[in-house]
């Protein structure tokens, strides 16, 4: 079976390749894709999966957050399901394949068993996840966590689209989905009828490049707590005429907490914990700033990431106790903003087994690699289904036009998807 598996991937490689440039096409901007959460480009990617789904035969339907399931009937229906997915939506001016291609590996995967006259013993669905990129809604796994009930609440209302301001709940209605339902019913997903969560993705750094090899199996992903909406108010004084001793800058403020923050990564790295912390907006009011002017306000984000569930704890407490010291010293308020949290995915051992003895049986070159970016399979994880992700090598890193996976390597991942779906 192993060696008619990996024959048979082999022929898909032009298949592949095709929906790949056909998902390209109905996103397409100026630079690279864009595939707003719940916008046009996410909704076009979602409509074309459908299309190749029931181009394979398998059934098609969709929850109340509009996410996309494609069944492959097993023998017993009644059995938990095997599921496999991730996100369509990209970052604006991202790539092509982050995300995509986990949906679109599923599809390739089911295409090669039913190549081979493979009947599932149980239903295999591919799952097109909605929301997993947190920059257009400041909220992780939208899609999935509303699958799975987990969605935090009070999102579908206070949840805005940072593009126009439009709520989470009025644009999964516009995409066809029902906010309401969402509420009031049980969720789309029971963990205890799901037997695994299977996701293949891009790497998003360089690890697999530098190692020289096509797949990775991962073994961690990291949790976060991210402050979206953080704000530091001072006093707008004349550069010249305000005296130190009475300055309430908001900018020396901010910027302490920033080297704070440096210092608490350092400390974090000399113990050996997992740690990594990233202010990726960093604004003064445009409006009001100037060379000459002391600035009053900076507005910032915060997103620190772990794998170790205790050391995202910690870092909860210790961040506002150390903005607390600044803000006295300095004779400012930091306002840290409203928290979002996502817990770190454990990944299954006997999944990983199951891929690792793939690869060895199929001569498909793969390596252990813990997961430093945020997936859909931790919320999956969360949920305490056994789950697994497969990387696949991808030069010039992700969130960038200038993706380069190689289609040889993403039918390698997809070879131990197949074989790990054929169990």
């Amino acid at each position: 079976m192993i060696s008619e598996i990996s024959s048979a991937l082999n022929c898909q490689m032009d298949f592949a390749a095709g929906v790949f440039e056909r998902l390209k096409a109905v996103s397409k901007d100026v630079r690279g894709v864009t595939r707003a959460s719940y916008g046009n480009g996410e909704q076009a990617a979602h409509a074309l999966m459908a299309e190749i789904a029931g181009e394979l035969g398998l059934e098609v339907g969709q929850d109340a957050a509009a996410n996309t399931y494609m069944t492959w009937v097993g023998q017993d229906r009644s059995a938990p399901i095997r599921l496999v997915g991730s996100h369509l939506d990209s970052v604006p001016q991202g790539g092509n394949y982050d995300g995509a291609a986990g949906v679109v590996s599923g599809l390739v995967a089911i295409r090669a068993l039913k190549s081979i006259g493979y009947k599932p013993r149980c239903d295999i669905t591919v799952m097109g996840i909605r929301a997993e990129e947190s920059c257009w809604f400041g909220v992780s796994y939208i899609g999935s966590r509303s699958a799975l009930g987990t969605l935090p609440e009070g999102s579908l209302e206070t949840a805005k689209r940072m593009d126009n301001g439009i709520s989470l709940g009025q644009h999964i209605t516009d995409c066809g989905g029902d906010p309401d339902k969402l509420l009031a019913a049980a969720p789309h997903l029971d963990a205890k009828k799901i037997e695994a969560f299977l996701e293949p993705h891009i790497e998003q750094g360089p690890v697999l490049v530098e190692a020289g090899y096509p797949v990775g199996i991962v073994t961690g992903i990291r949790g976060n707590r991210r402050f979206p909406n953080a704000f530091v108010s001072g006093e707008y004084a004349h550069c010249g005429g305000a005296p130190r001793r009475v300055r309430r800058d908001a900018v020396v403020a901010a910027t302490e907490f920033v080297q704070a923050l440096d210092v608490l990564w350092d400390k974090a790295e000399a113990k050996g914990d997992d740690f990594a912390c990233t202010i990726g907006k960093f604004n003064t009011n445009a409006d009001r700033h100037a060379m000459t002017v002391i600035s009053g306000e900076v507005s910032f984000t915060l997103d620190m990431r772990s794998v170790d569930a205790k050391t995202l704890e910690w870092l909860e407490a210790e961040v506002p106790r150390i903005s607390g010291e600044i803000a006295k010293r300095r004779g400012v308020n930091i306002n840290l903003g409203p928290i979002t949290r996502a817990a770190p995915g454990v990944m299954d051992q006997n999944l990983m087994k199951t891929y690792r003895d793939a690869a060895e049986a199929m001569s498909v070159r793969a390596m252990d690699i813990p997961s430093g970016a945020s997936h859909d399979s931790a919320a999956f994880a969360d949920a305490g289904i056994p789950t697994a992700m497969l990387f696949i090598r991808n030069e010039n890193g992700s969130h960038n036009p200038d993706e380069a996976m190689e289609i040889e390597d993403f039918i390698d991942a997809t070879k131990l998807l197949a074989a790990s779906l054929s169990k």
